[in-house]
């Protein structure tokens, strides 16, 4: 029998979030859900990461009622979210029972596997989730966020897998963000892992560099049990690999995939239009459909790249993008080399481009890096240098405790904050995730005038 390799889908989150930013509206997403459900698939990705954020912030959607909705129409294949630990989908930790309510409502409205991750890989600040995961009924899937430097070898992820395995987790996902995992590379780590553990091992990369491909069949060959590919119309560049490619390549080469190719053309052909739309509004910038050989060395993963786009792009500055790209590896050198992920990735490019617009590095530094060096995140994979230590922060002390062990409960005094717009738990929880957008947008639909602007009326009475 032909050894079996599952497929998850991801181009209804990270497939689009890499390359048109997570603006797809769920109107787009209806119509192909049913046909989407019967081509096979192990699981759909199609929420968490930064759908959360977009829906209030871009699209004027509730992300929970989105959800639902392609729970109603994805009866057979499980619905797959990506949760960043403690930092569940926001940019920073929140309190214990935040993370505990919000997972057990996302699997409460539709959710089967959590993908969770830490971005910098301190198991400490995964346990929280991932108990509530166990707790809720849900499938939860481990990710080791993958990446270079000297203390990121293959002994260190393998024993990664052995702490996350002894937390509970029912599967391990290499999760490399920026498509740095080269073929070689990935054959030796699926091997090492693949002997360490006898959990289901999946691997996540992107087309950034254009080695995606190679790394993947390589990851096969070594025992992967599962893959992250995307449809054609959002599929390659800085995003995954294309499933129709893969699965016809795979089951050439006597692998079977248990995808029917019919249903994913039809899926591929409805959600053309879509992609040409976003092309066509330049939402869709084609720097994004290429490949970038030097992603090798900046370690810049795709939805950081059509983001960072987009920010350049908006401050009219798009012709310095080489140079901030060129920041980056030295600020996640300074930042003891933490692997490029959301929040840390959206941090150090943010940082990178500071000190490319001021002119001088580190002279303009947000809050949330000063946070970090403080240890507000977790431990950074390699201490950071006094000196870099004292020119964000000072002489401030660093934390050495779990962050998340330093915030007392919220969830009473954020039911009490959103009480007059909130009609459920899960509407408080998007207060607690982005209180601003949350707030505008449960306003407005309790409040036909909520934003509208009070008119003062000057009268004049003549006598």
């Amino acid at each position: 029998m032909a050894h079996k390799i599952r497929f998850m889908e991801t181009i209804l989150r990270d497939g689009q979030q890499s390359q048109i930013a997570t603006r797809m509206p769920i109107e787009d997403m209806v119509p192909i859900l049913e046909t989407l459900d019967s081509c096979g698939y192990e699981s759909l990705e199609v929420w968490g990461g930064a759908t959360f954020d977009s829906c209030l912030r871009f699209l004027d959607e509730d992300p929970w009622e989105r959800l639902r909705t392609i729970r109603s129409h994805v009866k057979n294949t499980k619905l797959q979210m990506l949760l960043r630990g403690q930092n569940l989908l926001g940019y920073h930790n929140y309190a214990d029972d935040i993370v505990e309510s919000f997972v057990k409502k996302s699997v409460e409205n539709g959710i089967d596997v959590l993908r969770i991750f830490d971005a910098l890989n301190d198991t400490r600040n995964l346990t929280t989730s991932i108990r509530a995961a166990k707790e809720a009924g849900g499938e939860v899937q481990a990710a080791i966020c993958y990446t270079t430097s000297e203390v990121h070898t293959i002994r260190y992820f393998v024993s990664l897998v052995n702490e996350m395995e002894r937390s509970g987790a029912d599967s391990i996902c290499i999760k490399d963000m920026a498509g740095v995992l080269t073929p070689d590379v990935a054959y030796e780590l699926v091997s090492e892992i693949k002997n360490a553990t006898s959990l289901p091992l999946e691997l996540h990369t992107h087309g950034t560099a254009g080695i995606a491909q190679m790394t993947l069949l390589k990851a096969v060959e070594a025992g992967a049990d599962i893959i992250d590919t995307c449809m054609s119309p959002l599929a390659e560049g800085t995003s995954q690999p294309c499933s129709e490619s893969m699965a016809i390549a795979l089951e050439g080469l006597g692998y079977n995939t248990g995808l029917d190719l019919g249903p994913m053309e039809e899926v591929a052909k409805a959600l053309l239009p879509v992609r040409d739309g976003f092309l066509a509004s330049g939402v869709l910038n084609p720097k994004v459909l290429g490949v970038d050989p030097k992603a090798l060395l900046y370690k810049v993963p795709g939805g950081m790249l059509s983001n960072l786009l987009n920010q350049l792009k908006e401050m009219h500055i798009e012709d310095r993008y080489g140079e901030v790209l060129a920041e980056v590896p030295r600020v996640r050198a300074d930042m003891g080399y933490p692997p490029l992920v959301t929040p840390l990735s959206q941090m150090v490019g943010t940082q990178a481009m500071m000190n490319v617009i001021s002119g001088e590095r580190y002279k303009i530094v947000p809050s949330e890096i000063r946070d970090y060096v403080h240890g507000m995140y977790g431990r950074p994979p390699v201490s950071i240098s006094k000196e870099i230590r004292e020119k964000i922060i000072g002489d401030d002390e660093v934390i050495t405790c779990r962050p998340a062990d330093l915030i007392e409960p919220q969830m009473p005094k954020l039911r009490e904050e959103i009480s007059q717009y909130a009609r459920s738990e899960e509407d408080v929880l998007s207060y607690a995730l982005f209180p601003e957008q949350a707030r505008d947008f449960l306003g407005r639909r309790e409040d036909p005038f909520y934003d509208v602007p009070v008119q003062e009326v000057s009268v004049s009475i003549d006598c």
